[in-house]
């Protein structure tokens, strides 16, 4: 599959790909270079509940969440 270089630096990855795969705007991947001209790119994957606490936190119906108090676990 060809895709092209956009005069920005961009490449386009194709819709069909795209779809395939469930790639949205803003995800994150990292570019290997492997040899001269020959690249791998790989998707940064987050972790499930990443952003979870921040998002409950900012819900618009204050105190519906509360952080509660916990101890440390270093000593473990």
């Amino acid at each position: 599959m060809r895709t092209r270089i956009s005069s920005k630096g961009q490449i386009v990855l194709p819709a069909n790909l795209r779809r395939e795969d469930d790639i949205r705007p803003g995800e994150e991947f990292e570019v290997e270079r492997i040899d001269a001209g020959e690249y791998r790119l790989v998707r940064v994957t987050k972790a499930p509940n990443a952003g979870l606490v921040d998002c409950l936190l900012d819900c618009p119906e204050k105190g519906w969440f509360v952080p509660v108090e916990s101890e440390s676990t270093d000593s473990l």
